[in-house]
């Protein structure tokens, strides 16, 4: 016997109490036959006005996120995937490696985070190099995005960070300030855009994007459900949410 509606895939979904953004979008990526399962991290929707406020965002995450796996495991997923980014980022590739394994150690099954989707989807587009990137965080956080993708072999040649003064204020981050945020980091030098931080709604614009600029736009949400259905044997094309769903 098989799950009536995710018969082909369940996936679990981790992702904090105060993300709006992460759960449509990942219902509007989701073939036929593959349905997605919600855990939430409970943390308060404290202001962030600084690193240190960052900080303890980051320490309430972490508070939690297990527990979080847990709780989703009961409905018995087929794969757990990150909806956070920060903590997949969190000091460099090696310490992304050390979270991975401790979390696929706690559900029992296999992991999908955005950092390493983020790396294959890069890899999709040939060998690039130099990208720009997308945060909605404080710079501390922005540090340490920029350490992991330094550790896998890019350069950051330049960063937007949106500084959102609380984690629910990161979904009201409008698809202008992200159009406007994607024309002030391209330059010819910049080989791809990155976009991080799963609150941040971006899926669409970035699909518009690539399609004008010419150049791969990666909105973590698209990548990292992308890299979750193709690790799972799903290679169905899904329309509308830019090239990497349908190509690659």
């Amino acid at each position: 016997m098989v799950d009536t509606l995710g018969f082909r895939m369940k996936f679990g979904v981790i992702a904090p109490s105060t993300n709006t953004s992460v759960q449509p979008e990942f219902e509007a990526f989701k073939p036929y036959g593959v349905t997605n399962h919600f855990s939430r991290i409970m943390i308060p929707d404290d202001p962030v006005h600084s690193d240190d406020d960052f900080n303890q965002l980051m320490v309430n995450i972490r508070a939690e996120l297990m527990t979080a796996i847990d709780r989703v495991m009961t409905c018995s997923p087929d794969r757990v995937i990150m909806g956070m980014s920060a903590e997949t980022f969190w000091d460099g590739l090696e310490a992304s490696k050390v979270f991975h394994k401790n979390c696929e150690e706690r559900a029992g099954v296999p992991v999908s985070m955005g950092s390493d989707a983020c790396q294959q989807a890069l890899r999709r587009y040939g060998d690039i190099k130099k990208i720009a990137v997308i945060t909605p965080y404080m710079p501390v956080g922005d540090e340490n995005v920029r350490k992991f993708f330094t550790d896998c072999g890019y350069e950051v040649v330049a960063l937007k960070g949106f500084k959102c003064t609380s984690p629910m204020l990161i979904a009201h981050v409008s698809e202008k300030e992200l159009r406007d945020a994607i024309i002030e980091l391209d330059d010819p030098q910049v080989e791809a855009i990155v976009q991080v931080g799963t609150n941040l709604a971006m899926a669409r614009v970035a699909a518009i994007a690539e399609f004008w600029l010419d150049k791969p736009v990666i909105a973590i949400n698209t990548a990292t459900y992308w890299w979750s259905l193709r690790s799972a044997g799903i290679d169905d094309k899904v329309h509308g949410w830019g090239s990497l769903l349908v190509e690659h």
